[in-house]
């Protein structure tokens, strides 16, 4: 989150405002020389075995959260909530628990209960302590290692709970088992009570309570009520029949979640907002062997691919081998189809790129021994469940072609109508590319690029009309800022191919001067800016043209997103001047506390040789005062300040836009983020997609939250 925006002070005339200082410093040759002269042998002397550190129990764990859960911010927070979930998912998806509830308290303690089997409590053979307080505090300890406790599991259970105890200020495990409940709680991850026996109980199950330890984490109060429902939504959806229970006495709001159509209701929900062109959704669920294979697929009339792929729950966002065979069968089988009922020649081929226009899906795969690619299991890589894949999907989906010739041939055109599209956008993109390439590259000609050719130093200002584009060009800093102008608005590309995308004037300048390419021959690495600001109006019609921008990237140049390239200006709303002094707001409320600091000023500090006024100061007014006399005993109405509202940038001038919007020193941008592509996915459809009510419905529930609308 950026940092709290202040009122900034206009800047004295004798002393301009400051501009970013790029540092030239280098290692001098005297000292390079030093080190490259150290012998080998004398680098060595005094280090030993000594130095060599081990850290015990769950200490590597506080030494090095990020390695565990990724980050000390409000994501790790939540992942915290995941990890303890996931156990309990874990005893949903072996048969043994179907209600999970998790409480999150105001205090900022967490809960997670499940009715599953419980921990076990007896006493460990290796460890000579109970089970329950092995699994609590010893790393790599669990029932998911080939014991036999689990045929498949999202984690290593026992990893996660005993992170989120070494992470945790506070932390108690209550177990029903045995037809008696057990307890032990926990500080900082070392148990401060043994496993003690409290009292009889008809439950089974676990339950977890946990407070996130302030040392730890930048933030232990930010967890976010949507973030949360949307993530245990997902994971209802992906474990069908299990009853998902949400209670939030810290934001005051309940849910429940319970969907027996599993990840075939998990695609109608994603497609809706769009025109669905096989209905209900495709849906296979079969075992292979020791392997559960589960795909859901509905077309939609939308240019883009939707595709979530699962491994016991995991979401694999780079995707992975189950998503290489689903795509290969895919492409398989619609080819085979069209050729069987001659709609294509026999000569002709559907691309996987054809195909998968317009494509939604969910994969979720189930097996016993998931091999991910690094921590954050981001893309999996087994391959005999690409196998798998390909086979269950490729022959149930070709059956069902067979058996709803209807939806087969409408989703067939809409794949011919996308092969046709490819291949003018193909001729779009390259003359796009040859344009900029018999221009010498240099770029379009409204840009004013800098002089700056290092991308990680250098930003690009996507400016909103020409007016606002000559204030920015005037006001920027040529070593390293750039300015784009853009006159109106950019096409809507939710609504369009990219053929009919590529021959705007506006997007096409835009590509150009970001460097990447565009479609299949799109390269993030290739970027010419690393920060990439849209700085649009304060007004309606500023708000459109940015999400026109923000669809843009997300649909064509998602991973510039994804590295946190792209940000948001924060142009102030207000100018309010009082004699020589000025003051800059960024919102009502800080207009209003400015107005409030010069109300107090004047009323404690009272110009010299003249006594403080008695009289309130009643309003503020921008109409000018009259001179004359005052009746004695009525109130004073005074000019405080003048006020003015930015409804544009070119309103303000070059100094004002630098000062207020540019520097680094004083600016404050917004970062882009995609914390949760599902709910970004659907968002994107339903304000810029075809459908019309999901929409409005959208802006009736929504209206009354808008602030700073300008009718």
């Amino acid at each position: 989150m950026p940092a709290k925006k202040k009122p900034i002070k206009k800047p004295d005339k004798k002393s301009p405002a400051k501009t970013v200082k790029k540092s030239t410093a280098k290692v001098s040759r005297s000292s390079s020389m030093k080190q490259s002269n150290i012998k080998a042998g004398k680098s060595a002397e005094g280090y030993g075995a000594k130095d060599i550190q081990v850290l015990e129990g769950l200490k590597p764990v506080r030494k090095r959260p990020g390695m565990y859960i990724g980050s000390t911010g409000v994501t790790g927070l939540h992942h915290l909530i995941w990890e303890i979930v996931d156990n309990s998912i874990d005893e949903a998806m072996a048969g043994h628990a179907d209600t999970i509830k998790i409480i999150i308290n105001k205090d900022y303690s967490v809960s997670v209960e499940d009715n599953g089997r419980g921990i076990p409590v007896d006493r460990h053979a290796v460890t000579k302590k109970s089970a329950l307080e092995t699994i609590m505090t010893t790393l790599h300890a669990g029932g998911k290692f080939g014991g036999g406790g689990y045929k498949v599991s999202g984690g290593l259970h026992g990893v996660g709970a005993s992170v989120v105890n070494a992470l945790s200020e506070y932390m108690k495990a209550e177990v029903g088992r045995d037809g008696f409940l057990w307890e032990q709680e926990y500080k900082r991850g070392e148990p401060i009570t043994s496993v003690k026996k409290s009292g009889a109980t008809k439950w089974t199950g676990t339950r977890i309570t946990w407070k996130a330890d302030p040392e730890i984490f930048e933030t232990v109060t930010d967890y976010n009520w949507d973030t949360i429902e949307e993530h245990l939504s997902q994971q209802a959806y992906l474990t069908k029949g299990v009853t998902i229970d949400i209670d939030s006495k810290l934001h005051g709001k309940s849910e429940k979640f319970h969907f027996e159509g599993g990840i075939m209701q998990y695609v109608e929900h994603l497609n809706e907002g769009n025109t669905k062109i096989n209905e209900p959704p495709f849906y296979v669920d079969k075992e292979v062997g020791d392997n559960r294979v589960e795909v859901s697929v509905q077309y939609n009339n939308d240019f883009t691919e939707t595709l979530y792929a699962f491994a016991n729950n995991i979401h694999n966002a780079e995707g992975g081998m189950h998503v290489i065979g689903f795509r290969s069968a895919l492409t398989r089988t619609i080819n085979a189809y069209a050729k069987k009922h001659n709609i294509i020649k026999e000569n002709e081929t559907l691309t996987g790129e054809d195909v998968r226009e317009g494509l939604c899906v969910v994969i979720s795969v189930k097996l016993p021994n998931p091999q991910f690619e690094g921590q954050t299991k981001s893309k999996l890589g087994n391959p005999e469940i690409r196998t798998a894949v390909e086979s269950v999907f490729g022959d149930y989906f070709s059956s069902y072609l067979e058996e709803h010739p209807t939806d087969a041939r409408r989703v067939i055109n809409k794949i011919i109508l996308a092969s046709k599209a490819r291949i003018a956008a193909r001729a779009a993109r390259d003359t796009v590319i040859r344009k900029g390439a018999l221009e010498g590259m240099t770029l379009p000609g409204k840009l004013a690029d800098c002089s700056e050719r290092d991308p990680a130093k250098s930003e690009l200002f996507i400016v909103e009309g020409d007016s606002a584009g000559g204030s920015a060009k005037q006001g920027r800093d040529r070593s390293f800022q750039a300015i784009l102008p853009l006159r109106g608005k950019i096409l809507n590309v939710e609504r369009a191919r990219l053929d009919r995308m590529l021959a705007s004037e506006e997007v096409k300048a835009l590509i150009i001067a970001l460097g990447t390419g565009i479609g299949e021959q799109f390269d993030a690495d290739r970027i010419r800016y690393q920060r990439v600001i849209i700085m649009t109006d304060a007004d309606v019609d500023g708000a459109h043209i940015r999400t026109l921008l923000l669809t843009f990237f997300y649909r064509y140049m998602r991973p510039i997103i994804d590295r946190g390239y792209l940000y948001i200006a924060q142009p102030p709303l207000y100018s309010i001047k009082r004699g020589k002094e000025q003051w800059y707001a960024y919102s009502d409320e800080e207009k209003e506390a400015v107005l409030e600091k010069i109300r107090k000023a004047m009323s404690e500090k009272p110009a010299k040789g003249k006594k403080a006024p008695i009289e309130e100061l009643v309003e503020l007014t921008d109409e000018p005062i009259e001179e004359g006399e005052v009746a004695e005993g009525t109130p004073v109405i005074k000019k405080i300040a003048d006020i003015q509202r930015y409804k544009g940038l070119g309103e303000m001038n070059a100094s004002e836009l630098r000062v207020t919007t540019m520097e680094p020193e004083h600016r404050t941008i917004l970062q882009v983020t995609i914390e949760d592509a599902v709910k970004a996915e659907e968002i994107f459809t339903t304000l810029m997609g075809d459908e019309v009510p999901p929409r409005k419905l959208f802006i009736q529930t929504h209206a009354r939250s808008v602030k700073n609308l300008d009718i």
